[in-house]
């Protein structure tokens, strides 16, 4: 570990001094800043011995990013030093919320797109009326993407000085909305207890039974721990515990005797103030609630079972039809229905743990990340392609693009392999829908130990694979169905357009991701994707012939590879919304500064978190939320309609489902009139759910 951090300092130190350099040396640079700064306040006018919020404003080019007061492992924290007329003063900086910025294997704090950074101007009781006065300030930052850039402006601000203060129409709200949301005390009590692991003990009534599953503590000494490690976090009856890696603070013979810094739990930031001393009582994890886990176990199990139903395991029934007509009348139908079980479940089991990971790690993930990843997605999309086309008859491989084990093992053993793998199959293409009783399921499973978790997901794929797997213990059921014969040929011809239209949703999905550019490149891939498995079609039936075949296996080959190539191109830019909003109602994208200030001001807002590749979350947009009554409702009401799009990966609407108990979508939470919790409707929704709802909500 420590020859990798010398690197990536010692190639920061060499960035900084070389741009610094030619910044210093280079007059007009700030016409190529990386960084819009200016000083906005929430007072058009000031009062004698009144006060007054002047925020730095950093509007900050995408892809790039400033820092937070610790900067973590690199970086530099943004300074502000002030120049202001006799008798005022400045307080310091009050610093918003940090984002985690990982830069393998370091983790640094900062800001992305826009941030106000305020702090509190003291106005003298003499100050003139009448005056206009100028406040000067120097900001300087760091501004960072693969190399960094130290930026700097010399920056002012004119405030008239008159006998009562006028709220600025402009900033007086957006300041005020930063000063909420900055960590603030919460009279909780803390212990840090030196060793390997550093343990921090946290309790108070702010942490009772909150969802602590996304718990995290950004030290104000980037001394403190090592921040690019995963902090793992205990739940106790009054609060909680983090265990992290030391820092070079607390190694060695003398640990330091305190530690402070910010708290971030269920979307909300505390101060922290912890004291050396052993751990705090109340913080350690409690003893495990069986009733509860047996409930999550159960409740898993009815929503895979549930899952079946939903729209997006529709493509898989088609291979789940195939598969029970072609072993209906043999000796080992049990056997493939357990083989589908197998993959269902190993499937089920190496996502959730590949979940686990990642949230250990400290990702904002949830569940169906796996379609967050356009590369991901695109190679879904081919592979369906490849499946449809196999079944329209234009090549072969065993009996099916089911048999993957090939002819080497028997036919019988590949088919076996086949069923597996379509049960792999089906996860994950279902995984991302959530089914009713599977989404409070998963949240569960996610604030629990790694083995408990693996219990519910091993439910949760038994639930989905029980149907299936039963129907092939039932002998006389599938009795009922015709042997085998020419009739399967036209069922596999029938059975392949599910699996086109599988695949056309998957480029859909994938061009909400990946832009125009992108698409081209995938639909480049499915030509050559489709030559080939034409070509390889030709090179098996010159084989059967007794010919030569192996020209066409080649360039079959040479076709598939430029196919993934082009499959996993980088592409464009992806639109500015993965899932549009419906036209009949008017929306605003997710923020929880927007939330809050709404809420603030009374106004009901139903807030839908969605994805371009949930089709539970496509179905309801299209059967319940773009319909002329519930347009109608949302203008009668006044409710606002925002969306929170998680088609690509947003660390935002990960923590914000997370510390709503969810770990996928769609989720959809209304806040009322004054209300201080959200009601949470159906995942499954109708016309008159949602009137009913925001008619409520209004009132």
């Amino acid at each position: 570990m420590t020859r990798p951090r010398a690197f990536h300092a010692l190639k920061l130190l060499t960035v900084f001094a070389a741009v610094w350099a030619c910044v210093a040396g280079a007059p007009g640079t700030a016409a190529a800043a990386h960084v819009q700064a200016s000083l906005v306040a929430d007072q058009a006018s000031v009062a004698p011995g009144g006060v007054v919020h002047v925020a730095l404003r950093q509007v900050i080019q995408p892809g790039w990013h400033t820092y937070w007061r610790n900067p973590g492992d690199s970086g530099q924290a943004t300074t502000l030093a002030w120049t202001l007329p006799k008798g005022w003063s400045a307080g310091d900086i009050i610093w918003a919320p940090p984002k985690k910025l990982p830069l393998p294997p370091l983790m640094d704090y900062g800001y992305e797109g826009e941030v106000l950074l305020p702090a509190t101007i003291t106005v003298p009781k003499d100050a003139a009326v009448g005056q206009s006065v100028t406040l000067k300030a120097r900001a300087d930052y760091l501004v960072c993407q693969q190399v960094c850039v130290p930026e700097g402006a010399d920056l002012t601000l004119n405030l008239p000085v008159t006998a009562a203060s006028t709220p600025d129409p402009v900033w007086s709200g957006p300041i005020q909305v930063a000063l909420s949301m900055s960590p603030k005390p919460a009279g909780l009590k803390a212990a840090v207890t030196a060793g390997a692991p550093l343990k921090l003990s946290i309790t108070g009534d702010a942490l009772k039974g909150a969802n602590v599953a996304d718990a995290y503590f950004f030290p104000f000494d980037s001394s403190a721990i090592d921040h690019a490690q995963p902090q793992a976090v205990t739940q106790g009856p009054d609060g909680l515990t983090l265990a992290m890696t030391p820092g070079l603070a607390f190694k060695g013979a003398k640990p330091a005797d305190h530690m402070d810094g910010v708290l971030s739990v269920g979307g909300k930031l505390y101060e922290v103030d912890a004291a050396a001393g052993p751990p705090l009582p109340g913080a350690s994890a409690v003893a495990v609630d069986v009733a509860a886990i047996l409930v999550a176990i159960g409740s898993a199990f009815i929503g895979g079972l549930i899952l079946n139903l939903m729209p997006c395991v529709f493509p898989i029934l088609s291979m789940k039809a195939i598969a029970l007509a072609r072993h209906a009348h043999g000796k080992t139908s049990g056997l493939h229905g357990l083989a589908f079980m197998g993959g269902v479940v190993a499937t089920f089991l190496a996502l959730a743990g590949a979940l686990i990971i990642a949230r250990a790690a400290g990702q904002a993930v949830g569940w169906g990340f796996q379609l967050q990843s356009p590369a991901v997605v695109a190679g879904l999309a081919l592979v369906m392609l490849l499946t449809a086309l196999n079944l329209s008859g234009v090549f072969e491989v065993g009996e099916s693009l089911q048999s993957a084990a090939g002819e080497a093992g028997g036919a019988d053993s590949g088919s076996l392999w086949g069923s597996a793998l379509t049960g792999a199959l089906a996860v994950a293409v279902a995984a991302p829908c959530t089914a009713p009783f599977m989404a409070p399921a998963i949240g569960f499973a996610l604030t629990q130990s790694p083995i408990i978790s693996l219990a519910i997901f091993l439910s949760l794929g038994v639930g989905l694979a029980a149907p299936f797997t039963a129907l092939a213990f039932a002998p006389a059921l599938l009795k009922l169905l015709p042997r085998p014969g020419a009739w399967m040929e036209t069922l596999k011809g029938v059975l392949a357009f599910p699996m086109y239209g599988a695949a056309a949703w998957l480029v859909w999905v994938f061009s909400q991701q990946a832009g125009t550019l992108g698409l081209a490149a995938l639909m480049g891939a499915a030509i050559f994707t489709g030559f080939a498995a034409w070509l390889y079609g030709k090179a098996q039936t010159v084989r059967i012939a007794g010919g030569k075949p192996w020209a066409r296996f080649g360039v079959a080959g040479v076709s598939m590879a430029i196919a993934l190539v082009l499959a996993f191109w980088p592409g464009g830019s992806p639109s500015a919304s993965g899932t549009p909003a419906p036209g009949a109602i008017a929306s605003v994208p997710f923020s929880t500064a927007k939330l809050d200030a709404l809420r603030a001001a009374g106004t009901p807002v139903l807030v839908d978190f969605t994805a371009a590749w949930c089709v539970t979350c496509q179905v309801n947009e299209r059967v319940a939320l773009s319909t002329p009554e519930v347009a109608d409702a949302f203008r009668k009401t006044g409710v606002v309609y925002m969306i929170g799009d998680w088609t690509n990966r947003d660390a935002t609407i990960a923590q914000f489902l997370t510390a709503n108990g969810r770990a996928g979508v769609p989720l959809y939470l209304l806040y009322g009139k004054g209300s201080a919790a959200p009601a949470t409707l159906p995942q499954i929704l109708t016309p008159g759910i949602v009137v009913d709802a925001v008619t409520k909500a209004a009132g």
